[in-house]
């Protein structure tokens, strides 16, 4: 398939090139600065934008703040030219670097309590996972009546489909969309409590007027497509490897009585960014140099685009041990959260300053569906010693589940 095509053909390019980025012209004609050494992507996180600035993808999706679409329509990745007061307000509301979120008390009870919807039945797939979290999603950033918004439920799937933006009447609908979806969270976001991350948002206070609190919300919301899918996948592999399916249940059945450190999972977490290295969010990374730069004595001009595959990386066997193994202990060793070459949430400047939240929120979902069941069926069915697939369609998974 295409994943196996494109790891290939990095191998090939390395083979042929060394460890030196390599120049290709893709299929649409476009040229490609192409890293292929830790070395190389160490620099790629450093740089900060007045050197290389994002160049976002039509997707990118992970609980992580957004640059809104001149349009309204679609987000972006952040990672180039926010404003330093957003991004400052993205890392207070979501706690970046912290790994139990100040408002956790709340945010677990409403992950609790829409876990129920995924262990209704004794089988769990996408859209059932989607439900849940969505739900969740709107209690944790808007508060809990926010739950029940069918109708802000179905602008923001009509939001979230919108890959393109077709010029003439579908664009002034999807504004349209946009823009009752943008009124409706605003009537949320005036009532959020103090807990909520719109109340958080509220209170951070911007007086330079450079945050609209309205439109991060919808983002916010938006970011949060990746747990489903992340979800599933984790569980998935959890339901291949019941020795770590048991350690994990157990941590989460411990978790109950934790009190204060309710949370933490730190067994689970490392499950997550497990399943994140195998099946990243966004597979490259893409920026664009605003002046001339020289990488290993090759001088390259300004608007050359600079690709880093992080899939091909994080899964290179000459690079990453077992890197075609789920080895969630690899996330214990010290250290593995700056090695360069596992990049589930980035690095440097770029890093997402909503990784701590995102793992907690999906390692509680995982929790909330291990203490009482367990995964005892899975399609596809995974080899646990061999080499896992490179792609895995969350559409197509199905978990069988039964009571512990």
């Amino acid at each position: 398939d295409g994943a196996h095509a494109s790891a290939a053909a990095l191998r090939a390019l390395r083979a042929r090139h060394g460890d030196a980025p390599a120049l290709v012209r893709t299929r649409s004609g476009k040229t490609l600065l192409v890293l292929l050494d830790p070395p190389d992507l160490r620099r790629f996180y450093a740089e900060p934008v007045s050197v290389l600035a994002a160049d976002p993808p039509q997707k990118c999706r992970g609980l992580s703040t957004h640059e809104p679409d001149p349009d309204g329509d679609g987000a972006g990745c952040v990672r180039g030219e926010q404003r330093t007061g957003r991004r400052r307000m993205n890392e207070d509301v979501l706690a970046a670097g912290v790994p139990v979120h100040p408002s956790a008390g709340p945010i677990l009870a409403a992950v609790a309590e829409e876990a129920r919807h995924l262990t209704a039945a004794g089988s769990l797939e996408l859209s059932r996972a989607r439900h849940a979290v969505n739900r969740a999603a709107r209690r944790i950033v808007l508060g809990d009546p926010a739950a029940e918004d069918d109708e802000l439920a179905g602008w923001l799937t009509q939001l979230r489909a919108q890959d393109k933006r077709p010029r003439g009447g579908p664009r002034r609908a999807a504004r349209s969309v946009h823009d009752k979806a943008r009124a409706r969270i605003g009537e949320y976001v005036r009532h959020a409590g103090d807990d909520t991350l719109a109340g958080r948002a509220a209170r951070h206070g911007d007086p330079e007027g450079a945050v609209d609190c309205e439109d991060e919300a919808r983002l916010w919301l938006l970011a949060m497509d990746a747990v489903p899918d992340t979800l599933l996948r984790t569980l998935l592999l959890l339901g291949a490897h019941p020795c770590e399916q048991d350690t994990a249940a157990a941590e989460a059945a411990a978790e109950v009585a934790a009190g204060p450190a309710r949370g933490e999972l730190p067994r689970l977490r490392a499950c997550v960014r497990e399943s994140l290295r195998l099946y990243p969010v966004v597979p490259d990374l893409i920026r664009v140099t605003r002046g001339e730069t020289e990488w290993r004595g090759v001088r390259h001009p300004a608007g050359t685009s600079v690709l880093l595959p992080a899939a091909f990386h994080q899964r290179d066997p000459e690079r990453v041990p077992a890197a075609h193994v789920f080895v969630p202990g690899r996330w214990k060793n010290p250290g593995a959260d700056q090695d360069i070459r596992l990049a589930p949430f980035s690095h440097g400047e770029g890093r997402c300053p909503g990784d701590q939240l995102g793992l907690m929120i999906t390692a509680a979902f995982c929790a909330e569906v291990l203490r009482g069941h367990r995964v005892t069926g899975t399609r596809p069915v995974l080899d646990p010693v061999g080499p896992l697939p490179v792609t895995l369609d969350p559409h197509g998974i199905r978990l069988a589940l039964t009571r512990r």
